[in-house]
């Protein structure tokens, strides 16, 4: 009966083990290039924006940036200010990876993997670690597929159905659901595949999926939250300012999740697409509101975490 348990987590670690190889290729292929890249391209919210949007979307994970700005905000080497304008492009670049997994070509799963082991093999020095990559978004597309068919047997048992029932009734369960799962998985990438996964086999209603979602956002923020710990104030801003923007956020959807549900479904024709796609609306949204403020963004923060003296 629990057979489809033992798939679902062999998949979502199959999921996981395809996203560390797709990060640390592209991490590899840029950690020299990096930093510069930051320090340069931050000196103006737009300018801070866009960078965050292309190197989380190369890094595939808004943590990792955060995580990164957070170190530079600590040496000293980027101001609060200007970090703000990465973390809200990374809300955007981290959108990057769902879209890209709810294509989802299953008859490519194979050639992708072989191609990326032909690259890691036959190219040389930093460059072979594109293989890796490659090899690691064809792991994660059949880490996706093991996730969707394990849990199509669930669907037959009433138990489930009523679980998610309640869930999809109230959107604060999925809220809290979506925010729970990623803090334990430290990836809303992971956990927005699983609601797709979940969402493709009819199991749950795609308001019920946009609230996993949103809580998803939450939930990434505690890695950020970890990095700050024991570092300077202005570190600590940073980690607060993902929280409150994305805590926020969630706030302001939630009263018009139906009509954001409607306003999804008009993009995409199959469910793991409208949930792909309700990831980034939220998160282009969210952070555009926020963008013409980004100082005024930044006094308040400063007011919310005063220095001690």
């Amino acid at each position: 009966m629990y057979t489809f348990l033992f798939f679902l987590a062999m998949g979502m670690a199959i999921f996981l083990v395809g996203i560390w190889c797709l990060r640390h290729g592209l991490e590899r292929m840029a950690s020299d290039r990096l930093p510069s890249i930051l320090k340069r391209f931050v000196k103006t919210p737009t300018r801070g924006m866009l960078t965050g949007i292309i190197v989380t979307a190369l890094l595939n994970s808004s943590a990792a940036v955060t995580v990164i700005t957070i170190g530079f905000v600590s040496a000293g080497t980027i101001s609060f200010a200007d970090s703000l304008g990465i973390i809200l492009g990374s809300n955007i670049g981290t959108t990057f990876t769902t879209q890209l997994i709810a294509w989802n070509p299953q008859e490519m799963i194979l050639p992708i993997v072989i191609i990326g082991i032909l690259l890691w093999f036959m190219l040389k020095g930093e460059k072979r670690f594109a293989g890796l990559s490659v090899f690691g978004f064809g792991i994660t597309l059949f880490g996706l597929n093991t996730m969707i068919h394990s849990l199509a047997p669930v669907g037959e048992t009433d138990w489930f159905r009523d679980i998610l029932a309640a869930a999809s009734g109230n959107p604060l369960y999925g809220v809290m659901a979506g925010a729970g799962l990623t803090a334990l998985v430290q990836s809303s990438t992971a956990t927005t595949a699983l609601t797709m996964a979940l969402a493709s086999q009819g199991l749950i209603d795609l308001a019920g999926a946009i609230a996993i979602v949103l809580g998803n956002n939450i939930g990434t923020c505690i890695t950020a939250v970890l990095a700050s710990l024991g570092s300077p104030l202005a570190a600590k801003r940073v980690a607060v300012s993902h929280v409150l923007l994305n805590v926020a956020g969630v706030a302001a959807f939630l009263p018009f999740l139906n009509l954001f549900t409607k306003f999804v479904e008009l993009f995409g024709a199959s469910p793991a697409v409208q949930v792909a796609n309700a990831h980034m609306w939220f998160n282009v949204i969210s952070s555009f509101a926020i963008w013409p403020f980004t100082r005024m963004f930044a006094v308040l923060i400063e007011w919310l975490v005063p220095e001690l003296r």
